[in-house]
């Protein structure tokens, strides 16, 4: 039989039927290297796997800092399948001394591959496995930004929060002239194992399709389907702090929804002061994911983060989802180096003791926003303080080029929703002479101690001109 996903499966389906093992620590002086020690091992690219064979190669992750046990790394080709073995001889180590003492059984942390992004002969970095469950990927003129994860289980819930990870992995190897690539990979954790597929295109966009096949250990009371993590320190909407110099920090700025009705829903994302937790009950959804819409540098004036150039994550359901609801966490953070933003979606369905839940979908790591550019889109949400005490001002920027083909005296109305309690005052629209696009600001009066949920979207007459703004106002 052929190597594959049933393969992995059955794998899968007999450890979930074992107790849970935790993964081997690698020595403890690895675990306890320094970033900048880390930093100063590297994978030899000229020992590449698959070098000079073709379209991908693959280039292997040493275990340290974050990384603090070994997976186990297949190689499938046309002879069979063996390990991928460790070697220190594949790394160099720069200024570190320690080279002599790393054990020659180590092990890798993960992969990355590497593909001719712009030159035949430059391969580049396109996507990256390492750490729990999680991998990264860009398309061109991308830089590495928001990861995906395998699964979420019980993210944000009282009882804490459950990482699966990856223990295993076949790397398929690929004909010399293809431009698609075969990951498998099994997972596994307390609760449950799964069987994963990746398929990796990369590209202008680089598309990973995922298959999953689930098998659970022991009931599981939040299960997280195709999760995105990423990072937001602060943005427009707030003033930036005084010890910052840049004027934006994040790797995305939004949740952007795509329901089954045809609505499209945008969620500013924020830091907020205490963790924040948002539902959105859908049936069938069309997409979601995290995206970064503000594309200028003078936005974050970074050179070395390059936020401007972080991808966005776009997953589309392969088959039917039916209903159920995504899920964004929002957690305080103080530093950029903390993910403190997921989003995933969890689905309603029963799921049926002894059975795999599978499941699949499509992640298209992209710079361009799925929404049509015909449509219009939030660009900016700003929050101040209103004319009294206890009210919020709240402006909100849209653009989309139907909506700046209107004149000025176009009859553009918002339609706004307040939560219950809350109370809302002078909305007015006007269309913003210096980016061709309309801005809506009104004030509301949140209920005291409470977060108040807010809703708007622009119309001219019948047309609808804009996608939904979707906001919670901290108390």
């Amino acid at each position: 039989m052929r190597f594959g996903l049933d393969s992995v499966a059955e794998i899968a389906k007999s450890l979930a039927a074992e107790p849970f093992k935790p993964p081997r620590s690698v020595s403890d002086f690895i675990k306890q290297l320094t970033y900048d020690q880390y930093r100063d091992i590297r994978f030899d690219p000229a020992q590449s796997l698959w070098k000079d064979a073709g379209n991908f190669q693959v280039q292997f992750i040493h275990p340290g800092l974050y990384y603090d046990h070994a997976v186990t790394i297949n190689v499938h080709d046309s002879t069979g399948i063996r390990r991928a073995a460790f070697s220190p001889k594949l790394f160099t180590y720069g200024k570190n001394k320690f080279a002599d003492k790393i054990p020659a059984d180590l092990g890798f942390a993960g992969f990355r591959l590497a593909y001719p992004l712009y030159n035949k002969d430059e391969y580049n970095h396109v996507i990256v496995f390492a750490g729990a469950s999680y991998f990264r990927a860009v398309a061109k003129n991308e830089v590495f930004g928001l990861s995906a994860r395998g699964l979420a289980i019980d993210t944000g819930l009282p009882s804490g929060e459950e990482f699966p990870y990856f223990k295993e992995f076949w790397l398929e190897k690929p004909a010399r002239e293809a431009r698609e690539m075969k990951v498998f990979a099994l997972l596994d954790s307390q609760s449950l194992t799964g069987a994963y597929e990746f398929l990796v295109r990369p590209g202008e966009r680089t598309l990973v399709d995922v298959k999953a096949r689930l098998f659970e250990r022991k009931k599981v009371t939040e299960l997280g389907i195709a999760p995105l993590t990423s990072m937001f320190l602060y943005g427009e909407e707030k003033p930036r702090p005084a010890e910052d110099w840049r004027p934006e920090v994040h790797d995305s700025d939004g949740l952007l929804i795509h329901s089954s009705a045809g609505e499209w829903i945008w969620r500013p994302l924020g830091n907020p002061e205490k963790l924040r937790v948002s539902y959105f009950a859908l049936d069938n959804p069309l997409g979601f994911g995290l995206l970064q819409r503000d594309r200028k540098f003078y936005s974050y004036e970074d050179l070395e983060t390059h936020h401007e150039l972080r991808p966005n994550a776009w997953i589309t359901p392969i088959g039917s989802w039916g209903k159920g609801q995504i899920k964004l966490v929002e957690i305080p953070s103080q530093k950029e180096t903390n993910d403190n933003i997921v989003a995933y979606w969890i689905p309603n369905s029963a799921r049926v003791a002894g059975q795999p839940f599978e499941v699949a979908y499509r992640i298209h790591f992209q710079s361009e926003d799925p929404l049509e550019v015909s449509s219009g889109r939030v660009t900016a949400t700003r929050i101040g303080n209103g004319d009294n005490d206890d009210w919020k001002r709240i402006v909100i920027d849209f653009e989309g080029s139907k909506m700046k083909s209107l004149p000025a005296t176009a009859p553009v109305k918002a339609v706004i929703s307040v939560g219950q309690d809350g109370q809302l005052g002078q909305p007015n629209v006007l269309k913003n002479s210096v980016t061709g696009g309309w801005r809506l600001s009104f004030q509301v009066k949140p209920p005291k101690g409470q977060p108040l949920e807010l809703r708007a979207y622009l119309r001219n007459e019948k047309d609808i001109l804009s996608e939904t703004w979707s906001y919670q106002l901290e108390p």
